[in-house]
Formats: C-alpha cells, sequence, structure tokens
C-alpha cells in the first residue's frame, strides 16, 4: 500500500511512515483476577474520559510500578488509537479491568484486602499522610467533578496533593503521576525500613 492509502485507513491527522498496524485492545481483567493476590498499587479512573489523560495515566502507572489501571465500562475510550500512542506502549504493560459500577469493584477490592485512597482537593489530609504500604487503589476522578460522592464514599481516606503555588488544581494525568509518586516513596520507604 501506498502511504496516501495507508493515511485514508487512518484518523485523520495520525502520523505514519508507510506503515501501520491494526492490533486488537488488550484483554480486561475481572476484579477479582486483578486484585488477587492484594499486593501493590492500582488506579481507578472516575469518569475520566479524554484518551491522551487516560494514556499519560498508563504511561505513568508502568513508570511506578501499579499492578493495574480500573475504567469505567461506559466511559472510557478503548485502549487504541490517541490513547495507545500517549501511553508509548504501557497498554501493554499494565492490566486494566473495566468495570460496570466503581463502587461495587471497590467492595470487592476491600474484601480482597485492599485500602482505597481518592485524590480530593477539598480532602482535609495531604495525599503523604494518608498513604501506607499496604495495597492500595488510588481513585482518581474527572477534573470536573472529581471522584464522585458515592465513590468517595467507599474509599478509606482522601487526600490531597498540596500546592503551595497556589494553584487550585493539576492535570488529572499530572496529579495521577505525582499521586504515583508519592505511593511509590512511601512503599520504597517501608520496604528498607527507613
Amino acid at each position: 500500500m501506498e502511504g496516501q492509502e495507508i493515511a485514508k485507513q487512518l484518523p485523520q491527522g495520525a502520523v505514519h511512515q508507510g506503515l501501520a498496524l491494526k492490533i486488537d485492545e488488550p484483554e480486561s481483567l475481572s476484579i477479582s483476577e486483578m486484585g488477587a493476590p492484594a499486593e501493590g498499587l492500582l488506579v481507578m479512573l472516575d469518569q475520566i474520559t479524554d484518551p491522551q489523560n487516560i494514556g499519560a495515566i498508563f504511561r505513568s502507572a508502568a513508570a511506578f510500578g501499579a499492578k493495574g489501571v480500573i475504567l469505567q465500562d461506559r466511559h472510557a475510550p478503548v485502549l487504541s488509537g490517541v490513547l495507545a500512542k500517549t501511553a508509548v506502549g504501557a497498554v501493554d504493560k499494565v492490566a486494566h479491568a473495566r468495570v460496570v459500577n466503581l463502587s461495587r469493584a471497590l467492595e470487592e477490592l476491600s474484601e480482597l484486602g485492599w485500602r482505597a485512597v481518592a485524590l480530593a482537593g477539598e480532602a482535609e489530609q495531604n495525599l503523604d499522610a494518608v498513604l501506607d504500604s499496604q495495597p492500595t487503589v488510588l481513585v482518581l476522578g474527572s477534573e470536573g467533578e472529581g471522584v464522585r460522592r458515592l465513590v468517595a464514599e467507599h474509599c478509606d481516606a482522601l487526600g490531597k496533593i498540596p500546592m503551595p503555588g497556589g494553584f487550585e488544581s493539576l492535570n488529572v494525568s499530572a496529579a495521577a503521576a505525582v499521586a504515583l509518586y508519592e505511593a511509590s516513596k512511601v512503599r520504597a520507604k517501608e520496604e528498607t525500613g527507613s
């Protein structure tokens, strides 16, 4: 196929160098498959729909050793196209689960030994104060609404990222990177005993 023929098969604005592959989305795991054994970190996305943000979150999850990402079945895009490109291979390295009900998923994870911590700007405590070395689900909400009330009620703690610069919020993918970094620091301290 010539370059122009390939371009016709791709989304508008897609960049290629005379080669395009179509692959299937990685297989989704169930919550019980992802949650057992209870160890490490999981990331849960509450109504985050932007493919570039989700791709960047997958990339951060891979960089900081998260075990998996939990997405809403109806509100999350497929793990291909712009999302996969932004993730730079992380969708193939980090497991994911698609669930219908996040609150129910948090209940199931709690029964398996997981602790849920939601990022919330209105939280009273800083994120580093509510994190520990227990198996943890970091719950991130959409930029407009944040973590929804019912999902937050199923969390064990709320934590905020302190921003001494006075800015009110971060892009959700930047907040995910900061939260994953903080969680990895806590885990490293616990492992080394310092």
